[in-house]
């Protein structure tokens, strides 16, 4: 293994001779990079953080002290598969995050670029983790789930498996959902909806006239005791031309799991 001159490596870093190791990479003390891992340039590995190949990492990724990324996966299943985690730039990983690779030859596990990851959050096995998302300190996101990008999870919520949540969902404190979760939409408590992320949809850049449209929507899904079908329905003859309700009726149409409608009036005030 030939490290590169810029790299800072700790004398009690272990790292093996499968590593391949960016410009200007910095592995602090009793880190552990266990197999092939691939590290992009610029990334920061602490002290104390352990990876595990089959892995791969972009530029400029931030890996804090206790972090584990790469394990096997906690699935009763897995055979000792050369399975992979690959993740994208400009991530942070704060302590303590694990983040499992996949199941299978066939699975992975995948991150995107700018995320941030709070102390004890948990990335399972075949998770699909979008750009720019948000896991608070022990947000959990069970196997095979799919976040959109901007997804916000709260401290100590839970995404149970298979599901999927949509481009700036949030999901609240302590919370857990069991279905999907539409783009847009504040998940509260367990399975309940509470309203729409007005407050992302603006910094995120989002116009007038499409918070105004994906309010509409909001109500014809939750508020009018229509069956999904007919909301969608409704939805795409009174509001089709606008590009976030079309995000949201594509997002729909894939939800095998299905959507929460009980409601809690917590954020009601958001959702009008």
């Amino acid at each position: 293994m030939a490290l590169p001159s810029s790299c800072r490596i700790h004398p009690t870093a272990l790292i093996s001779p499968e590593a391949q190791l960016g410009e200007n990479v910095e592995v602090g003390a009793n880190a552990i990079i266990d197999g092939a891992v691939t590290l992009g340039d610029n990334c920061v590995i602490r002290a104390g953080a352990y990876l595990f190949g089959p892995l791969t990492m972009g530029e400029a990724n931030v890996v804090h002290t206790g972090a584990i990324l790469g394990e096997r996966p906690q699935h009763l299943k897995y055979n000792g598969e050369p399975t992979t985690l690959e993740i994208g730039d400009r991530n942070v990983f704060r302590e303590h995050v694990t983040a499992h690779r996949g199941t299978t030859l066939s699975m992975k596990t995948v991150i995107g670029n700018d995320n941030f990851f709070m102390v004890n959050s948990h990335i399972a096995h075949d998770c699909v983790v979008g750009n720019r998302c948000t896991l608070a300190n022990g947000a959990l996101l069970a196997g095979h789930v799919v976040l959109g990008d901007n997804v916000i999870l709260s401290g100590n919520s839970a995404v149970h498996q298979f599901v999927r949540v949509g481009r700036l969902a949030l999901i609240a404190g302590c919370s857990a959902t069991q279905k999907d979760v539409p783009p847009f939409v504040i998940q509260i408590g367990l399975d309940n909806v509470g309203g729409i992320n007005i407050v992302g949809m603006k910094r995120a850049g989002m116009s007038r006239d499409q918070l105004n449209a994906v309010r509409a929507a909001y109500r014809m899904l939750f508020r009018e005791g229509l069956v999904l079908p007919a909301a969608m329905a409704k939805m795409e003859r009174d509001l089709g031309q606008i590009d976030v309700i079309q995000e949201m009726l594509a997002f729909l149409r894939g939800c095998a799991k299905g959507i929460n409608f009980h409601r809690t009036r917590m954020h009601e005030s958001e959702a009008a």
